[in-house]
């Protein structure tokens, strides 16, 4: 397994774009920080974001992994470019007659995507933990870690997109249309939300479409702006009542799991039946 990491990351550490994709990833990551900077000044009313509440635990994890999640393109990217990259390189041709199997082959991207996401899990709850040490109003050991389900919720969301791209630059061999391809299916997917809709109702639109893989995964993490007290006031003094449940559900995760072990299937029976 070392060797296969090894072997991978050599190829990313030669490979100028992957190493300033992520770079920029995980620069942007430590941005989330700046949001704590942002101040509005309205006359006499004073408003800063970090004394809103979002740093506060258990808060913080729910808010940082969201917000962390929109980050993924980068390292999305990384991953098609490099898969897509052993094609147009010969490299995956040289790797095979060097006496890497297909399979092995397969398992060292795999591997390459366990690290992405278990390192960008590892960065936003270091991250995370020091901002909530600093702004947030309960520092007891039992609510600093309470609700952690999210950040593994984060991580089994990354394996699955990550797996995704890779089996998609498997598929397609061309990074940009392999790119392409992930945002279609992404508008088809909400074009398929739309057209259950309409034949029946936004429950039933929701329970089939959760199925879908990138619908699955971002089902993973909920939006936490509705969770503020203060969306909350807002919304009862306009007389509505938010009820959403911002839980992480064993079978959301389950869900993924299964896409992700399809989606390296998939990769590798790609291999298997070409003639390279």
């Amino acid at each position: 397994m070392l060797r296969l990491l090894q072997i991978e990351f050599i190829k990313l550490w030669n490979n100028r774009s992957s190493k300033v994709l992520i770079t920029a990833y995980f620069v942007l990551l430590l941005c989330i920080a700046l949001i704590a900077t942002i101040n509005f000044d309205f006359g006499q009313v004073h408003f800063q974001v970090a004394e809103q509440g979002i740093f506060n635990f258990p808060y913080i994890w729910h808010f940082n992994t969201y917000v962390a999640g929109w980050l993924k393109l980068f390292l999305a990217i990384v991953i098609v470019s490099m898969t897509a990259n052993e094609y147009s390189n010969k490299t995956i041709k040289q790797n095979l007659i060097d006496g890497l199997s297909k399979w092995e082959f397969i398992y060292s991207k795999f591997l390459i995507v366990l690290s992405f996401a278990a390192i960008s899990t590892v960065f936003v709850f270091i991250v995370s933990l020091i901002l909530g040490l600093i702004y947030s109003d309960y520092n007891e050991i039992s609510i600093i870690f309470s609700d952690l389900e999210y950040l593994l919720a984060y991580f089994v969301k990354l394996t699955g997109f990550f797996s995704f791209c890779l089996f998609l630059g498997m598929l397609i061999k061309r990074s940009a249309f392999a790119l392409g391809f992930l945002v279609l299916w992404q508008i088809l997917e909400g074009i398929f939300y739309l057209v259950i809709r309409s034949q029946s109702d936004s429950d039933t639109a929701s329970a089939i479409t959760r199925f879908f893989p990138l619908n699955a995964m971002s089902n993973l993490i909920k939006e936490p702006g509705s969770r503020l007290s203060a969306v909350r006031t807002v919304a009862s003094q306009i007389g509505e009542t938010i009820t959403k449940d911002y839980s992480v559900h064993w079978y959301e995760i389950a869900i993924v799991l299964g896409w992700t072990a399809l989606f390296v299937y998939w990769s590798y029976a790609l291999l298997k039946r070409r003639d390279l």
